[in-house]
């Protein structure tokens, strides 16, 4: 048996999918072909039963006209053009037949009767689903051949001095990561408009969504949420920050935040004392500027950087790139999302070499001693996790280990849980708790869940929809708590659910925030 087909009867993946028969309603494969042409390609399997893998195979009387209506129907349904492979194996004395679909170049690839916004599929976690905005214009730049960033940004404005101003803060950033500063040239008008900052229409400089990023004006939505949570779940935070501003602010804050939320030990060699983060600095800081200069800034989301008890969290929205697998980025292949951008970002020093930084991380988190880093998703955001766990020194070093804390520092973390403003017992850091006092577990559960209304509700307005599932994964709870929570926001008129079953979604009805004493 050739070694792709055995691949194929392993079970249903994000590239593979059974269907025991043709159904009679052809758009139950074909939107999946729509999906296989918007992802990374794929294959339909016919004559085997998806939950129990049984080999079923097509009648061999009409396995031709079962090849021919596939074809037609793929053909017939979908917009462009999707031209399937379709080929017949033999598989213990039984007849299965193989659509595969080769990833598409022009897309968005739809449904035609169902018009592109209704009829655009992706793949998300092995299962096709309908797409959504975000996920549509992302796919209508990789079908252009064009990059997010570099085109032009509606709504904003540029002079020549605030050109001037973005181009002393880029030569600022550079001389200041740079190992010889008198080397770094000093960024022109020209250069931003070769990197695609700056665009030419009419013989007038236009401002580009990679400046209005570079800038941080808030026109392209570019935020980073961090937060501190009890246990290995969203259920408990302690305590949480959001950052806006240029992706420098944003990179510097966000990586100073981490540094003071993990532990930090202390190494001596005779008279000389060495600190040791028990996540090496390094890793962190490549993995934040990775957030910052892939993500997607046509998904509203916010990059989420969680620090729990067992592991850093740090999630990029946006699906991998076209072309782009966890596998090839773990590998050192590059995909370069924003152009922009990441030319902004190698002449500030923040990226050395294309697809390096991935490999470095690996590297210094297996030199630290730690767990693999752990590379999640790719459909709809990446999220890569480093598992915390005690600083590891030889056995000829001596250690102490301590927290990283500065209370005389303006970003002393103060908690959102008091019982009384003017109450001395006031709890001003996430490691003082009374676990005898129900009245501050019950205020803290309160308020716990007064963050993940507004969390929810947060998302929503950017997304302009989400389904349940994508509640359970922001919130990381359970998928009861997270229905009741919903339930909740609609009987208060802050939600509205749209649709039943599978496709049920849930849209904000006003921009009325919610108040809580």
């Amino acid at each position: 048996m050739p070694y792709k087909l055995k691949t194929l009867l392993n079970g249903e993946s994000k590239n593979v999918e059974y269907k025991l028969l043709p159904p009679s309603k052809s758009i139950n494969y074909t939107k999946t072909a729509v999906a296989f042409a918007n992802g990374q390609g794929g294959c339909l399997v016919f004559g085997i039963e998806d939950q129990t893998l049984r080999v079923a195979g097509i009648a061999e009387d009409r396995v031709f006209t079962v090849m021919d209506a596939i074809s037609d129907a793929i053909v017939d349904s979908c917009e462009p053009l999707i031209v399937p492979d379709i080929t017949m194996h033999d598989v213990d004395g039984k007849t299965v037949i193989v659509a595969e679909i080769a990833p598409g170049l022009q897309r968005p690839y739809f449904i035609k009767s169902l018009g592109r916004e209704r009829g655009t599929f992706v793949r998300v976690a092995g299962t096709t689903r309908q797409a959504d905005q975000p996920t549509i214009r992302e796919l209508t730049i990789e079908g252009s051949n064009r990059s997010f960033d570099q085109v032009r940004c509606l709504g904003l404005s540029v002079t020549d001095e605030d050109i001037a101003t973005l181009c002393a803060k880029l030569t600022e950033t550079a001389k200041t990561n740079a190992e010889n500063p008198a080397a770094v040239k000093t960024v022109t008008e020209k250069q931003l408009l070769q990197w695609g900052v700056l665009c030419e229409q009419d013989g007038k400089l236009e401002p580009t969504n990679a400046y209005a990023i570079l800038t941080g004006s808030g026109v392209v939505r570019s935020v980073v949420q961090c937060g501190v949570f009890k246990g290995s779940t969203k259920a408990v935070f302690v305590d949480r920050r959001e950052f806006t501003g240029t992706p420098q602010e944003l990179i510097e804050a966000s990586y100073q935040y981490v540094l003071r939320n993990i532990h930090m030990g202390a190494r001596f060699k005779g008279v000389y004392r060495q600190d040791v983060y028990e996540i090496p600095p390094e890793a962190i800081r490549e993995l934040i500027v990775n957030a910052v200069v892939h993500r997607s800034y046509i998904d509203h989301s916010s990059i989420q950087i969680a620090i729990y008890d067992d592991r850093l969290e740090i999630t990029s929205p946006g699906r991998l790139p076209m072309g782009q697998t966890i596998e090839r980025m773990k590998q050192g292949y590059s995909k370069i999302r924003n152009e922009a951008l990441a030319l902004a970002f190698e002449y500030m020093g923040y990226i050395e070499h294309w697809g390096s930084g991935i490999l470095r991380v690996m590297q210094q988190v297996r030199d630290a001693g730690l767990p693999e880093p752990e590379f999640l998703g790719g459909d709809t955001d990446l999220r890569i996790n480093i598992y915390r766990t005690n600083v590891n020194l030889s056995s000829d070093d001596a250690i102490t280990t301590r927290l990283r804390r500065d209370s005389s520092s303006d970003d002393a973390i103060t908690t959102r849980l008091r019982r009384d403003s003017s109450s001395d017992d006031a709890i001003t850091t996430r490691l003082r708790r009374d676990s005898s006092s129900d009245d501050a577990i019950a205020e803290k559960e309160f308020a716990n869940e007064q963050d993940s209304r507004k969390l929810i509700l947060d998302e929503i307005r950017n997304r302009e929809w989400i389904t349940t599932a994508d509640a359970v994964r922001i919130l990381g709870i359970q998928k009861r708590q997270v229905q009741r929570m919903l339930k909740d926001l609609i009987d208060e008129g802050f939600v509205a659910r749209l649709g039943s079953g599978p496709s049920t979604r849930y849209v904000a009805l006003s921009k009325k925030e919610e108040t809580h004493e």
